[in-house]
C-alpha cells in the first residue's frame, strides 16, 4: 500500500510539473523551431505560436524568440508590421553570434522594408554585406535580399557587382538563374542593354537545354523588351512570334505581349497596327489580370498618350490623368495594405493576452483533471487489488480440483470388486454440472485444461471439453427426463449443437460458459439461440427454458 501512496504522490508531481514550464524547457522548444525553420517556416512559426513572450525571463530566450518570429515571417513572405522588437534581437547577438547576427540584421533590414523604410534597409544590408570571414551560404543569404531591394528600387550600377557576387556564391542552380535573372535588371536599369542581352541569351540556353518551359519563355519575354530598347524591333518580333506560337494566343504575359509589339509599331511608326495591339492588349489584360490592371495601366496608359499624340499632334490630358490617378488608387492600396497589417499586429497581441488569460484557465484545469485522474486510479487500484485476491483464491481451488484429478488419473488399477464403486462415485463427483460450471465461470487456457481432463476420465470425449452422452444422461437424472423429452419431440429439427445449448441452458450455464464449455464465441451461441427460437417458434419475450418446461 505504501509503494501505490508514494506512485501517486509522484504523478501528482509530474502533474504539476507539466502545468509549468522551465528556462531549459523554452530553451529546447525555440532550438526546435530554429532547426527547422530552415527546411519548414510554418511549423517552426507553430512552435513559436505556442510560446508566450511574456513568459521569456531570460533575455537569450527574448532574443532568440523575437529573431526566430522575425525570421520566420521574412521567409514566409508575411507582414513584418507586428516585429518592431527584431532591432532589440539585433543588438543583443550582435557581436556574440555571427550566423543570429546577420540573420537578424537581414530580418531587420526587411521589417524596416515593410515599414516604408527602404534607404535604411538597404544601409543595413550594405554593412552586412562588408563583413569579412562569413560562411558563403550566409552571406548569400544577404546578398540576395539586398540584390532584391535593390531590384525593386531600379537601381543599376549599384547593384551589378552585388548581384556578380551573389553568383558566384549561389551552389543551388535555381537560386543561381534568379541571381542572373536580378543582374540582367540591373544591367538594363544601368542601360546596359548589350550585357543585359547577353545575360538573357545565357539563360534562355539554359532553359532550352534543360526543358524549363516556362523560364524559357519568360526569357523570351525579356529579350523581346531588351531588343525593343535596342531599336531591333524585326528580331522583338520574332521572339513574340515564337511565344504566340508554342504556347497559345491566350498565354498568361499575352496583354504583355501585345504591348510590346504595339510599342515596336510605334517606332517603326504604324499607328493603325499600335493602335491595335494596345487595343488587343487592354481587352486581354481585364481577363488575365483583373486584380493587377492598375499596374498594367500604368504602362498602357502611356503607350495611349503616345499613340494619341502621334495621330493628333496633341497631348490628351485623360491618358495623363489616368495614368496619374492610377498611381494615386496603387499608392492608396499600398497604404490600406500597411494600415490593415497594423490592425492586424494589434489584433495578434490581443489574441496573444487572451490566449495567456486561456492558457491560466486551462492550468486550473488541467490541475482538477489531474487530481480526478487520481481518485480514478486510487479506485482502479482498489478494484484490481480485490480481482486479484478473488483471481487468487480460485487459482487455489483450481489447483486442488486438479490435483485430485491427477491423482485418480495416474492411481494404480485396483481390482475391479473393489474400486468400481470408488471410481464411479469418484467420476460422478468431479463430472457433476455443478463443478462444471464453476470451472467455465473462468475461461482461461487452464481451466480449458481442467474440463479436458475431467471429461477425460471416464471415457474417450472426441476431442470435447466434456462428455456429452454423459452430461446428457446426468440432465435426464437431474431434470425428469428433459434430454430424452427434447430429444423425442424435437429431435428432428435440431442439431446435436443446438441440443447442447438448450441442456446447458437448462443446467443454468450463462451465454458465456456455455461458449467456453462447447468451444464457439459467444456470438455464435447467440446466433443459434436465435436460430433455436425460431425452429420451437419460441415468441420473442418468452424464455426458451420455460417454454420448454411448462
Amino acid at each position: 500500500m505504501k509503494n501505490i501512496i508514494y506512485a501517486l504522490v509522484i504523478i501528482a508531481a509530474l502533474g504539476i510539473e507539466s502545468c509549468s514550464k522551465s528556462t531549459s524547457r523554452y530553451d529546447k522548444e525555440l532550438t526546435d523551431a530554429e532547426t527547422v525553420m530552415q527546411s519548414n517556416a510554418d511549423s517552426a512559426i507553430s512552435i513559436l505560436e505556442c510560446i508566450d513572450l511574456s513568459d521569456l525571463k531570460a533575455d537569450s530566450l527574448r532574443a532568440k524568440y523575437i529573431f526566430l518570429k522575425a525570421y520566420g515571417h521574412m521567409k514566409q513572405n508575411r507582414s513584418m508590421i507586428a516585429d518592431s522588437l527584431i532591432e532589440i534581437s539585433h543588438n543583443y547577438y550582435k557581436g556574440k553570434d555571427m550566423f543570429r547576427d546577420i540573420r537578424s540584421g537581414v530580418a531587420l533590414a526587411w521589417y524596416k522594408f515593410w515599414i516604408g523604410d527602404t534607404p535604411g534597409a538597404v544601409a543595413l544590408l550594405d554593412s552586412l554585406s562588408q563583413l569579412t570571414n562569413v560562411p558563403d551560404s550566409l552571406m548569400a543569404q544577404t546578398l540576395r535580399v539586398r540584390t532584391l531591394l535593390g531590384v525593386s528600387e531600379y537601381q543599376g550600377e549599384e547593384i551589378i557587382p552585388l548581384a556578380k557576387r551573389l553568383i558566384n556564391l549561389e551552389t543551388d542552380q535555381k537560386k543561381q538563374i534568379e541571381a542572373k535573372y536580378m543582374l540582367v535588371s540591373a544591367y538594363e536599369f544601368s542601360e546596359k542593354m548589350d550585357s543585359a542581352l547577353l545575360l538573357t541569351n545565357e539563360i534562355i540556353d539554359h532553359a532550352r537545354n534543360n526543358k524549363l518551359g516556362e523560364l524559357h519563355f519568360q526569357m523570351m519575354l525579356e529579350r523581346a523588351q531588351i531588343l525593343t530598347e535596342l531599336g531591333r524591333v524585326n528580331e522583338s518580333n520574332e521572339d513574340i512570334n515564337y511565344i504566340f506560337e508554342h504556347a497559345g494566343a491566350e498565354n498568361g504575359a499575352a496583354d504583355y505581349l501585345h504591348m510590346i509589339s504595339a510599342m515596336n509599331a510605334l517606332n517603326s511608326g504604324d499607328i493603325v497596327r499600335a493602335s491595335k495591339e494596345i487595343a488587343l492588349a487592354d481587352s486581354l489584360a481585364i481577363v488575365i489580370k483583373p486584380d493587377d490592371e492598375t499596374y498594367y495601366r500604368s504602362y498602357s496608359n502611356l503607350i495611349h498618350t503616345m499613340i494619341d499624340f502621334k495621330q493628333t499632334g496633341k497631348m490628351m490630358l485623360k491618358h495623363v490623368n489616368g495614368l496619374n490617378n492610377h498611381q494615386r488608387e496603387r499608392f492608396n492600396r499600398m497604404k490600406a495594405s500597411q494600415w490593415e497589417s497594423e490592425r492586424g499586429a494589434l489584433h495578434e497581441q490581443n489574441r496573444a493576452l487572451e490566449l495567456k488569460a486561456e492558457s491560466q484557465h486551462k492550468t486550473v484545469i488541467m490541475l482538477i483533471i489531474i487530481i480526478l485522474a487520481l481518485v480514478l486510479l486510487g479506485c482502479s487500484l482498489w478494484i484490481i487489488i480485490v480481482r486479484r485476491q478473488r483471481e487468487r483464491e480460485n487459482e487455489e481451488r483450481i489447483e486442488a480440483l486438479l490435483k485430485m484429478v491427477d491423482e485418480y488419473s495416474s492411481a494404480p488399477l485396483r481390482q475391479e470388486s473393489e474400486s468400481s464403486k470408488s471410481s464411479a462415485l469418484r467420476s460422478a463427483m468431479l463430472k457433476q454440472l455443478g463443478i462444471i460450471k464453476m470451472v467455465a465461470e473462468t475461461p482461461t487456457e487452464q481451466n480449458r485444461e481442467m474440463l479436458r481432463k475431467i471429461s477425460a476420465i471416464d471415457g474417450d470425449t472426441n476431442g470435447e471439453l466434456v462428455d456429452w452422452q454423459k452430461v446428457f444422461e446426468m440432465i435426464d437424472n437431474l431434470y425428469s427426463g428433459f434430454y430424452t423429452k427434447l430429444h423425442d419431440r424435437y429431435g428432428n429439427l435440431l442439431n446435436l449443437k443446438e441440443v447442447q445449448i438448450i441442456v446447458l441452458m437448462v443446467a443454468g450455464f450463462s451465454t458465456k460458459e456455455i461458449s467456453v464449455i462447447t468451444g464457439q464465441t459467444t456470438s455464435t451461441i447467440y446466433v443459434r439461440k436465435s436460430s433455436i427460437r425460431k425452429k420451437l417458434g419460441v415468441p420473442e419475450k418468452e424464455d426458451i427454458v420455460k417454454f420448454l418446461t411448462d
